[in-house]
């Protein structure tokens, strides 16, 4: 791509200025990789405080709902 060369062509219709810079900010925006950090990783502590995702059953399941996972 040569530096004459716009990056956008408008093939029909007549945006204004303030309709093209949206059309700017959007792209760049969408091309742009995510800032976005994953949630940190919860303690042993934390863990324990909340309830179990599924309930265990059998021998020893009183034992292990005391236990932090």
């Amino acid at each position: 791509m040569s530096a004459e060369e716009p990056l956008f062509r408008v093939v029909r219709g007549t945006p204004t200025p303030e309709e093209l810079a949206a059309l700017v900010g959007a792209v760049l925006v969408r091309s742009r990789p995510s800032t976005v950090a994953p949630p940190p990783a919860l303690s042993a502590w934390t863990r324990s405080g909340r309830p179990a995702a599924t309930p265990t059953a059998g021998a020893g399941a009183w034992r292990a709902t005391g236990l932090p996972r």
